[in-house]
């Protein structure tokens, strides 16, 4: 019987006849034989490398290997259990923080529905973006979403492109905001059902798995009250601060209050920028001069006096931002009376976030682009 005259090349010609099953290439091709082959008169051993721990395949590929090793050298090869097998351990990848591109995070929050806090987040991001700033608009409020209408983008379809190996969705862009909204995912006319997971996970893919790019401001336009939305919010973000909006009368005026104790409480913690009192009179569009209190006088100043937070503003009702909230053109395009409030409000929140930054340590500070 002739000698068995074994070398590397010789085994990786056999080993080149086993497939890999994951991506149909021979496992020599897949890089998958690692360069160790020892081979001591007929006896062979190397090692086999695969992805992971859990590969379902490894079993069935050592004994293929092995079997094409008798098949196509000798059935003389001592190599049973003779094969190593490892997995590549990749080094972790840093986990980017989500809107790592954005300098400010505000939220807007209101303690109760129906005070227009749509209205003012939708205003004040059209009057931050009128300002030069690159802004974006996440509107949160997952159970009655009402960006898409103030923006007059109800029908607007969202698509998806790649960044960096990822699949990510495209904000629309209206007035000079980046807008995303669960409206725009959901039939406008259907109530959403969803439980408190189902819409804190859609709310994270909203945030994470969106291409907000670099932006000055993100703002957040909050579901009313307090929930477990609110909390995701915090825990996913590093919110640089919160708008309280508030009508005058005494029920909304509690309801803010809880609003605030909930953002300055131990669990969550988040900085109040301060306070808008929305519809705080009625104003006659050609007699801007002209004051009703409708809700109640100074309800909004009064509290933001009593708890010590900044009063951004008094946004009047007057009837075109009714009308431009429901054609899709926010009124703080205009220099309007109402326009003009918003524009004061956005200075105050710009002034407000100057000053928080200015009292956080020097590691701790943003800087601000325009």
């Amino acid at each position: 019987m002739a000698e068995l005259r074994l070398y590397p090349n010789l085994i990786l010609e056999a080993l080149k006849n086993v497939r890999y099953p994951g991506n149909g290439k021979n496992i020599v091709e897949a890089e998958m034989v690692e360069d160790d082959i020892r081979i001591e008169g007929n006896k062979v051993s190397f090692s086999l490398v695969f992805e992971r721990p859990t590969d379902p395949f490894i079993k069935s590929i050592v004994k293929s290997a092995e079997a094409a090793i008798l098949t196509y050298i000798s059935p003389d090869v001592e190599i049973k259990g003779n094969i190593n097998v490892k997995t590549r351990i990749a080094a972790p990848q840093p986990v980017e923080k989500p809107l790592s591109k954005v300098t400010n995070i505000i939220g807007i929050s209101s303690g109760k529905g129906g005070v227009g806090k749509s209205t003012v987040a939708s205003n004040l991001a059209v009057a931050l973006a009128r300002e030069g700033y690159k802004v974006g608009l996440l509107d949160a409020d997952i159970f009655g979403p009402s960006m898409p209408k103030m923006f007059g983008v109800e029908d607007a379809e969202i698509y998806m492109h790649r960044v960096d190996g990822r699949e990510l969705i495209i904000p629309l862009e209206r007035y000079g905001v980046k807008i995303l909204s669960i409206g725009f995912l959901v039939d406008k006319n259907s109530a959403v059902l969803w439980r408190g997971s189902m819409a804190s996970n859609a709310l994270k893919q909203l945030i994470t798995d969106a291409d907000w790019g670099e932006l000055d401001y993100f703002l957040i336009d909050m579901p009313p009250g307090t929930s477990d939305i609110h909390l995701t919010l915090v825990q996913t973000l590093g919110i640089t601060g919160v708008v309280i909006v508030t009508t005058p009368q005494q029920v909304a005026l509690a309801d803010a209050r809880k609003g605030i104790s909930m953002f300055t409480g131990e669990k969550v913690n988040v900085p109040i920028l301060g306070l808008v009192e929305n519809m705080a009179w009625f104003t006659p569009e050609l007699h801007p001069e002209e004051r009703y209190y409708l809700f109640g006088r100074e309800g909004g100043a009064d509290l933001a006096k009593e708890l010590g937070v900044k009063l951004l503003g008094q946004i009047p009702i007057v009837g075109t931002i009714c009308e431009h909230g429901d054609d899709g053109h926010p009124i703080a395009l205009d220099d309007t009376v109402a326009g003009m409030a918003f524009m004061h409000v956005a200075h105050e929140v710009i002034d407000a976030i100057d000053v928080r930054n200015n009292t956080l340590p020097p590691t701790q500070k943003v800087s601000m682009k325009k």
